[in-house]
Order: structure tokens, then C-alpha cells, then sequence
């Protein structure tokens, strides 16, 4: 395998595992927003739980398969940048380091994925806006 190649199959293997894991966290959310009785969800910006939930739910589920296949890979982080920048320093700011940790380490994943882009083998890449 050429090197290139082998590159290319990391950050595949990046965004398939890293925007995955974060389906996990956000396809339960669809249960808050939806389930009996009011929303309650952190609301930093007082838009209303409702609509943060909503724009939590479209970066992690919505986003996270947009970085999947590799479509919009760079635009698709930016939401998901900001929500786990926000899960870090808002939601579990005043919490221990380890609480924070899983929040950070998707942030430096997604960071890295902004940086490189989707690679030869996403949409992006197929459709020749390689990188």
C-alpha cells in the first residue's frame, strides 16, 4: 500500500470510528426531545432546552454521519467542534478532568479530521475535492 494510501485508509478509519462512537451519544438525546414530559437540557445561550438540544442532536447525529461518508467532512466538524468544546468547558466545567476527557478527546479527533479533511476515500474525495 502506497503511502497516501495509507493515510488515506486512517483517516477513514477516523471518521467511521469517531463520527460512530458519537452517534452512540447523541441517538439517545432523540429520547429527551421527543419522550413525555418537559425538556430539560442544558441551555448556555437561552435559546430554550428545546432548540440546544435540537442543535446538539443535528451536530451528533446529523454531523457525525455527514463525517462518515466523508461529505462536507471539514464544514460537517465545525458543529461538532463547538458542541464538545461546549460539553468540556460548560456542561462539565466545574467536574474533574475525567469527566471532561471523553468531551476533549472527541474534540481533538474532529480537530484533526478539520485539519486533514475526509481523505481519498470519502465523497469529498471521490467527488475530487481531495483534501
Amino acid at each position: 500500500m502506497k503511502k497516501n494510501s495509507s493515510i488515506d485508509l486512517g483517516l477513514l478509519l477516523v471518521r467511521l470510528l469517531s463520527g460512530g462512537m458519537m452517534l452512540t451519544h447523541g441517538l439517545p438525546k432523540f429520547d429527551r426531545l421527543f419522550g413525555e414530559g418537559p425538556v430539560k437540557f442544558a441551555d448556555p445561550f437561552g435559546l430554550g432546552p428545546e432548540i440546544s438540544l435540537g442543535l446538539v442532536l443535528f451536530a451528533e447525529v446529523g454531523c457525525s454521519l455527514l463525517v462518515m461518508l466523508g461529505f462536507k467532512t471539514r464544514w460537517a466538524t465545525l458543529p461538532l467542534l463547538f458542541t464538545m468544546g461546549m460539553a468540556a468547558f460548560y456542561a462539565h466545567g466545574s467536574d474533574p478532568f475525567s469527566d471532561k476527557e471523553p468531551s476533549l478527546l472527541f474534540f481533538t479527533l474532529f480537530l484533526s479530521i478539520l485539519i486533514s479533511g475526509g481523505g481519498r476515500f470519502s465523497l469529498d474525495g471521490w467527488k475530487g475535492k481531495i483534501r
